[in-house]
């Protein structure tokens, strides 16, 4: 309706102003706000060729040729330039907000992460504290009770002690140095090629480990490896502490499948596992 009023009024000589093109441009700026971008320039399009056609053919004649031509699709087309505007804000505004929300959730899964990785770092702590405390704890009672009649063997038993707390404290190191993002890289990664270590370091508290192994030993993944170890660590240290015994035995079990952990000893005492790999 707006268009054809505004064809009349250009038919019937008068000039095409703003004035007189305002209500169209109201009406085709509403498509290009409710419709595809396609469809307001087509209507756009049209529009120009209606009322430059008319305004060639029946408007006055004593107006420069430039002001039938470019007044009319000038002020046309600023409808659809304004809707072009608006939708570039729009995906604008929409990417700015899809951003905030990646980042959000980006936030949100490092929270997560470090809450996973403190009660990791937690564990282990756990597992390296009570290991070297309950053997410096035997080491301890047996240099006390060596100390009176063989002075020469409680010595021994507290250079062992030494050993015992040097080893705690480069562990408790390499996993406090966790916290801090550093690497000591003097102490080799914890896992089971120091098993022969840990066997050893239970020697001291009376306890006699031997590590047995199974086909085909096979690289692991570092945290599958850690894992491993504190597996074995834990279930030593425990034999220790409850079980009369002074020999047990690790076996390892490789396969193409889950790693088998075993540990048992005299006393009946017996820790099974598979760890997936």
């Amino acid at each position: 309706m707006t268009l054809v009023c505004a064809t009349a009024s250009s038919a019937l000589g008068y000039l095409l102003t703003v004035l007189l093109l305002g209500p169209l441009m109201v009406a085709l700026y509403s498509p290009a706000v409710r419709t595809d971008r396609r469809t307001a320039n087509t209507a756009a399009g049209a529009a120009i060729t209606a009322l430059v056609t008319t305004s060639l053919i029946a408007g006055p004649t004593d107006e420069p040729l430039v002001l039938k031509l470019l007044g009319p699709t000038t002020w046309l087309l600023l409808p659809t330039s304004l809707e072009t505007v608006a939708r570039l804000r729009t995906a604008y505004l929409d990417a700015v907000r899809g951003r905030a929300e990646d980042a959000e959730r980006t936030r949100e899964e490092a929270r997560r992460r470090v809450a996973e990785e403190r009660v990791r770092i937690a564990r282990d702590l756990h597992d390296v504290v009570a290991h070297h405390l309950v053997l410096a704890n035997l080491q301890a009672g047996a240099v006390a009770r060596h100390l009176p009649a063989r002075p020469g063997e409680a010595g021994r038993l507290a250079l062992d002690l030494s050993g015992t707390t040097a080893a705690a404290m480069r562990e408790l190191k390499a996993t406090v140095g966790l916290l801090r993002h550093t690497v000591d890289e003097g102490s080799p990664p914890v896992g089971l090629a120091r098993l022969p270590d840990l066997a050893a370091s239970f020697r001291h508290a009376g306890l006699t480990v031997n590590v047995v192994s199974e086909g085909e030993p096979q690289p692991l993944p570092a945290g599958a490896d850690l894992t491993a170890y504190r597996i074995v660590q834990e279930a030593l240290t425990n034999v220790t502490k409850h079980a009369d015994t002074h020999c047990a035995e690790v076996r390892l079990t490789y396969s193409p499948g889950p790693l088998g952990i075993t540990v048992t000893n005299e006393g009946g005492f017996e820790v099974v596992a598979e760890l997936p790999v």
